[in-house]
């Protein structure tokens, strides 16, 4: 059976409310993420499939190229649609949910602008060193314990920990646009491990943490 919400508190009826719309904004984010996920993977595997049976390897430099243009072209879709879900997946920590559409589209038009005048390269590093200066204020705020943040989950190692992983997600992606540059790209390298693997033992050992820190923060 289910209960009507007491008049005589409207701010709990409305946080409660925000809680459930982020809640669902959160999982088709999700969900989104996992669509695109899978089709860069099923293209990974059908390229390697056909890369073996066509011979790509004994073909001319040119074919090599014109395959490799190719297979690029079928990538850069998909590629940008993960690089949008991330930009838009850093600032739903800042922003509320009402905003975070119009983040995206904002996100879509930059990229959109700076595409056409330098490239689609230049227009996914302009949104990912975006994404990565918003997160690096979200870490920043979470290892400071702000409360403006918005998390689904409480405890400050939690957030912390997944204001970690997210960071080595960005420095990831934008570690492909540096792969060239030897020691750029081994410092993008390190950083991200060392990132993604503390926001991997924050999340999901912060018992043990607080315990090794002797309970310094409230888990």
């Amino acid at each position: 059976m289910a209960f009507p919400t007491d008049p005589s508190v409207p701010g709990e009826s409305s946080g409660q409310e925000a809680t459930r719309r982020r809640a669902s904004y959160d999982y088709s984010l999700i969900l989104a993420t996992v669509a695109v996920l899978f089709a860069i993977s099923a293209i990974c595997i059908w390229a390697m499939f056909y890369f073996k049976w066509a011979e790509v390897q004994q073909m001319t430099p040119a074919l090599k190229g014109q395959y490799m243009a190719a297979m690029n072209r079928v990538m850069a879709p998909f590629a940008v649609a993960l690089i949008v879900l991330l930009g838009i997946c850093v600032p739903k920590r800042l922003l509320p949910v009402r905003l975070l559409n119009w983040v995206g589209g904002g996100l879509l038009l930059v990229f959109a602008a700076v595409a056409a005048f330098r490239g689609i390269v230049d227009g996914l590093l302009v949104v990912l060193v975006a994404s990565l200066a918003l997160q690096l204020v979200v870490l920043v705020l979470a290892a400071a314990g702000s409360g403006w943040l918005h998390f689904t989950r409480s405890g400050y190692w939690l957030r912390l920990g997944s204001s970690l992983i997210h960071l080595g997600i960005v420095l990831f992606l934008l570690d492909l646009f540096f792969f060239r540059h030897q020691l750029l790209h081994l410092l993008l390298f390190w950083v991200t491990t060392i990132a993604t693997v503390a926001g991997m033992l924050f999340s999901f050992y912060a018992e043990n943490v607080v315990r090794l820190f002797g309970g310094c923060r409230e888990n």
